[in-house]
């Protein structure tokens, strides 16, 4: 599968779990699918980051905070992950709790 496709088949199903989960966070359906946009266009930013492996990166959003973790290379992938996150618009802060290996 390409990363288009995952990307599209990601959005789909977190657009679809909207209405369930956004009971169990206290946001509205509303507040679920903003941070659901900005989540997948956090990553699709940072499939588009050749030098970055998004599949060791997850990315959460909770009111237009962005929550990173998982791991990297490097101090310098740690930050253009943040840089890159930080970019997009709705993001109001980013956790950037990425560890580097």
């Amino acid at each position: 599968m390409n990363r288009r496709h995952l990307l599209t088949a990601l959005l789909l199903v977190s657009l679809l779990a909207g209405p369930v989960v956004a009971g169990c966070s206290g946001e509205t359906a509303g507040e679920y699918v903003d941070d659901s946009v900005i989540s997948n266009t956090v990553r699709a930013k940072l499939l588009d980051d050749k030098d970055l492996n998004i599949f060791q990166i997850d990315v959460s959003t909770l009111r237009g905070e962005v929550q990173l973790s998982g791991f990297v290379g490097s101090q310098a992938d740690k930050d253009r992950a943040g840089s890159v996150a930080a970019a997009v618009d709705g993001v109001r802060e980013v956790h950037n709790n990425l560890v580097i290996q």
